[in-house]
């Protein structure tokens, strides 16, 4: 069966192991194609009774809630932790803003290699995670040497390898970061020869998983990964704005010192002692007091991840970046798109990046006038994404069919730019 017929996604989707998942999402208009997942996900139907139940908790126990609440943070790590990043208990806290997060394990990591100068990132890093290393770089004068791999005016990039990171490495490098996917290309790196490669010169490694969790496997213990941070409302569909995590593993938190020290990870938190002693344990590297409300959504929403099995979502991610990649070339490569991601599934994600000189009249024009959802990033990147767990197949090749009617007929010209900041 040809790609091009519809009947193709859905065979696809009746044998789709996770197809019963998409009726736990709220949909409120089935029509609508929703492929703007990898930047936030559909809320699970579970997450409104989580978070209705904890108001009822918070309404009943009040400051007592704490004697249960207080250390939610851990436990909800460890779920996220196993559900989606093969990590092992007691590696994992749910806790803050990614950028916190990845300002506090940046800053520990160099903090963990006195005398070295050298913090290394990519030019196709997301912008918050370069603004903090160039923030870092200037606060403690230090070298941020950014690997020119993505050229802006044509958005296209060049994925980071050992070969290409290898001319940068030296006695001097302190701290490497990368994303495991990149945010605009989809692109993906590899995690295990990287960190080797970076362990060897005695650097530390810190990856952003914001834009891979939840939808590829991570196995973090396994892939011998020292440090690492993402998000939750992306793949991980717990809403936006909810609780960020970070990974440290077992055998470097004895190491690290994070630059915040909150009350959090103090060893005898509630002796409100004069002088700070960091907790031993995973909690040394929390801050403050947890959003019990947010923690709850990542509950729900891990806890359909774990059900469903990262290996299970993985795969479906693989098949559906395939398919928009073939529908792409029987129907896009010909109206003039470009794809900016890998045909080899091992180096992508969840997502792929088409580009467009009107990728963005295209993109409002899709919300406008083809009930499609995709995600616009300057100059003229189009991303689009199957989540595996509220995404079907067919819903992905409807998205399709109608870019290619909307970009064939000329129509989207017709359409101003929205007006609002957000892309």
């Amino acid at each position: 069966m040809n790609v091009t017929d519809r009947e193709y996604a859905l065979e696809l989707d009746r044998k789709d192991p996770l197809a019963h998942f998409k009726s736990q999402f709220v949909v409120t208009d089935p029509e609508m194609c929703y492929l703007d997942g990898n930047s936030l996900g559909r809320i699970p139907k579970a997450t409104i009774t989580a978070v209705n139940d904890f108001l009822g908790e918070w309404g009943a126990e009040v400051v007592t809630g704490w004697g249960h609440w207080v250390d939610e943070a851990q436990p909800t790590g460890d779920l996220l932790g196993a559900a989606a990043l093969g990590a092992g208990p007691g590696q994992v806290l749910v806790c803050d803003t990614t950028s916190v997060n990845f300002y506090q394990l940046c800053l520990a990591a160099v903090h963990a290699r006195p005398g070295r100068k050298t913090i290394i990132t990519d030019a196709a890093n997301f912008p918050t995670d370069r603004y903090i290393l160039d923030g870092i770089a200037k606060q403690f004068g230090l070298n941020l040497v950014i690997i020119d791999n993505e050229n802006p005016a044509i958005a296209t990039h060049e994925r980071i390898t050992t070969q290409i990171l290898a001319p940068y490495l030296n006695d001097d490098v302190a701290l490497v970061t990368l994303e495991v996917i990149q945010y605009r290309s989809g692109a993906r790196t590899d995690i295990k020869s990287i960190t080797d490669q970076v362990r060897a010169i005695g650097a530390l490694v810190v990856w952003d998983a914001s834009h891979a969790v939840g939808a590829i496997e991570l196995n973090l213990d396994a892939n011998g990964v020292d440090l690492c941070v993402g998000c939750t409302y992306k793949y991980g569909n717990s809403g936006p704005g909810s609780p960020a995590w970070l990974y440290v593993s077992k055998k470097i938190q004895s190491e690290l010192q994070v630059p915040i020290q909150g009350w959090f990870a103090q060893d005898a938190q509630f002796e409100m002692g004069a002088v700070f002693e960091r907790a031993q344990n995973i909690r040394g590297f929390q801050i403050a007091s947890p959003s019990l409300v947010g923690i709850r959504c990542v509950q729900t929403a891990f806890s359909m991840i774990k059900d469903a099995g990262i290996d299970a979502i993985a795969h479906k991610a693989a098949v559906g970046t395939q398919m928009m990649i073939d529908l792409y070339d029987a129907w896009l490569a010909p109206l003039g798109m470009e794809l900016n991601t890998s045909r080899n599934a091992k180096e992508r994600g969840g997502h792929i990046s088409l580009v467009h000189p009107d990728a963005a009249q295209i993109c409002v024009a899709l919300r406008q006038i083809s009930n499609v959802i995709p995600d616009y990033r300057t100059p003229n990147s189009i991303r689009l994404a199957i989540s595996p767990l509220p995404t079907s197949f067919v819903e992905v090749w409807d998205g399709f069919a109608r870019m290619r009617d909307l970009v064939a007929s000329g129509q989207y010209k017709e359409i101003k730019e929205s007006g609002s900041r957000v892309t």
